[in-house]
């Protein structure tokens, strides 16, 4: 009799396991590991794939016989199986929730079309372009001999990085190997995309998009498990595509926060291709225009070594950064520290406008309506009567005039008396995009200024003439031969966030615009210069920032140098599963604290607090695995709240 182990679709903790089901002699010929079948389960029929087939049981009853085979093709290969399984167990998860994110529902068109012919392998890539830098010759070398090379690379200024990652692909296709290329959005994906497709063999490339047709994403994911396409282009979504023969993965700008996906168990891009790599032992390299600390902690581990170019090079390249609070500055022009477009913005603008070149200005939110701070100490402005934060609407009142209300209860704020510093005047705290572009129309009449972000649309592209482009974070455009200027304003508003990343971050949305300046332009950044993220952009050092956000971290016991798993419900509920865990040596337990809320979530219906359990970077799967034994004895017990779990939050506020 053939067994197949089969891992049902039932998101349960205590049921987080295969089970076995006797193969039907109907299904004989066509059931294999990897395959879609469909069970009887607990009375109901439900979905499943088969992880493996054997010959034996330990089961001592009678065996459920399968009762459907929905599919013979086996889209659950053993590799990805095993890295679901990885993953679940690292995240506290249960391998269904991850499989879901693994593998796209079924599209039968698609499986009944013949599988494309494999490509031949391309020559190796020309070196040129990584030889800017100090071991990236022998990096291309040794993915192509299909040597498991890890590295962090740190990418110069005005780097042509789709190109690099297509090179680093074309060198694992020569070898006979495939490639897995992450990036965090759409609009890096096309990016990457129209490179590929033009210099890589036809057919070898699939893209896997979130926001494709279901039949699409699927017959491209099929090409990738087929063997068809050995190189796979993606979102996070794509960290479990079953390439064949994996050779390379790739993670561009891990720091983005779209690399952390917001499903359970939560996993974060990067981290699940750094450990797919182990698991097959292949070449892995996490890119980037900054560094984050987790990849700082793979450099000063030796699990990955420095990909960077010399200093020389580097500063024939990079742009001139300017902070406005330096000394020459403030002597030129006293005001420069609290002006939001001090002189030297508008005399670097003028310069790259004049010299027929497109200016970027990145502004850290979208929309007009700015909120509202004390002009003095620049304390958030709170309503007196429900303490929510005070705003201006973008619809002028009587007379043309704006008025200060409340964004919670709509109370007009007639007066203002600031709690800390007895201030009276108010002041914006941070300026919206939109806003921002009418102040810089009026400030330069008869130049062009169009807005790149959120609500307005993304531009990809925008020409190398004369411009004023005003982005958010994340939706700058690139600009024809490159911008002639940048100007970075309202630091103080990324840099004083309450967040464990917000120095890191800060510095990764600035680098991720001073890099679209061509070489020999300028970039203004709105900062006090003696800041120490200010003073990394200035030197253009981000592997000097990250090594000393890891050291401070790792002094106060913060990730990465530490893992931590929030834990959030109602106090009952919370109260109880924390009875119930048993936790691994050196465990420190902090809050409860009320759960702070997820911007676009909507309100909870009741109360709710967070645990924050930390423990050392050794006790991480100890601590996981404990987490998931309380999550499977309340499931048993048919616990009607659940406790929500997550491993390494990204955010810390």
């Amino acid at each position: 009799m053939r067994v197949a182990r089969v891992v049902v679709d039932v998101p349960l903790a205590h049921l987080d396991r295969p089970f076995d089901y006797a193969v039907p002699d109907e299904f004989a010929d066509d059931v294999r590991a990897g395959c879609r079948v469909r069970v009887r389960f607990a009375g109901k029929l439900v979905d499943g794939f088969v992880l493996e087939l054997a010959d034996t049981t330990e089961h001592t009853g009678k065996l459920a016989p399968l009762a459907k085979l929905i599919s013979g093709e086996p889209v659950l290969t053993p590799e990805v199986a095993a890295l679901a399984r990885s993953v679940a167990d690292r995240y506290a998860g249960s391998l269904t929730d991850v499989l879901r994110l693994a593998v796209p529902p079924r599209r039968a068109a698609a499986e009944k079309r013949a599988p494309a012919e494999c490509p031949a392998a391309p020559p190796q890539p020309d070196p040129a372009g990584f030889a800017r830098y100090l071991t990236g010759v022998s990096l291309l070398t040794a993915i192509a001999e299909g040597r498991p090379a890890r590295a962090v690379w740190t990418a110069l200024p005005a780097e042509d990085w789709p190109a690099r990652l297509v090179e680093l692909a074309q060198a694992a296709l020569s070898g006979g190997r495939g490639a897995l290329l992450v990036v965090p959005d759409g609009k890096d994906l096309d990016r990457l995309a129209a490179v590929a497709e033009s210099r890589l063999p036809a057919g070898s490339v699939a893209v896997l998009r979130a926001d494709a047709a279901p039949d699409a994403r699927y017959s491209r994911f099929l090409a990738a498990a087929r063997g068809s396409a050995q190189v796979v282009l993606g979102t996070r979504g794509a960290v479990f595509a079953p390439v064949r023969d994996l050779g390379l993965v790739v993670v561009w700008d891990d720091g983005d926060d779209l690399h952390a996906e917001p499903r359970a168990p939560y996993p974060h891009a990067r981290d699940v291709l750094v450990h797919r790599a182990h698991l097959v032992s292949c070449a892995a390299v996490v890119a980037g225009t900054a560094r984050t600390a987790e990849a700082a902690l793979l450099v000063e581990s030796g699990w990955a070594h420095e990909l960077v170019a010399d200093r020389a090079t580097l500063r024939g390249v990079a742009p001139r950064v300017q902070a406005v609070g330096d000394d020459v500055e403030q002597a030129r022009d006293p005001a420069a520290r609290s002006a939001r477009l001090p002189s030297l913005a508008f005399r670097v603008a003028r310069t790259a406008l004049a010299e027929g070149a497109p200016v970027l200005v990145q502004v850290p939110r979208a929309g007009y309506a700015p909120g509202l701070s004390c002009e003095r100490c620049r304390a958030p402005a709170r309503c007196r009567h429900c303490a929510g934060p005070l705003g201006v609407s973008a619809t002028p009142g009587p007379g043309g005039s704006r008025v200060a209300a409340c964004r919670w209860c709509a109370r007009p704020a007639a007066s203002f008396v600031c709690p800390h510093c007895s201030g009276t005047r108010l002041r914006a705290s941070v300026v919206g995009s939109a806003r921002t572009a009418e102040e810089l129309g009026r400030a330069f009449p008869g130049v062009v200024v169009r807005i790149s972000g959120r609500g307005t649309g993304v531009l990809a592209t925008v020409p190398g003439g004369p411009a004023l482009i005003v982005a958010t974070p994340g939706a700058e455009p690139v600009a024809e031969g490159g911008y002639g200027a940048a100007l970075l304003l309202d630091a103080w508003a990324l840099l004083g966030r309450a967040d464990l990343r917000a120095g890191e971050e800060t510095m990764r949305r600035w680098l991720n615009a001073a890099t679209l300046v061509r070489p020999g332009g300028a970039v203004v950044v709105a900062a006090d210069a003696s800041h120490p993220v200010v003073q990394a952009l200035v030197r253009w050092d981000p592997a000097g920032l990250a090594a000393r956000e890891l050291a401070d971290r790792r002094e106060l016991g913060f990730p990465p140098a530490s893992r931590i798993a929030a834990l959030s419900a109602s106090p009952g509920a919370l109260a109880d599963f924390r009875e119930a865990l048993r936790l691994p040596p050196g465990a420190d337990v902090l809050g409860p604290v009320p759960e702070p809320h997820r911007p676009g979530a909507p309100a909870p219906e009741k109360e709710r607090e967070r645990y924050l359990v930390r423990v050392p970077r050794s006790e991480g799967v100890a601590l996981a695995r404990a987490v998931h034994d309380v999550q499977g004895v309340r499931s048993a017990r048919k616990v009607a709240e659940h406790v929500r779990v997550q491993l390494d939050p990204l955010e810390l506020a």
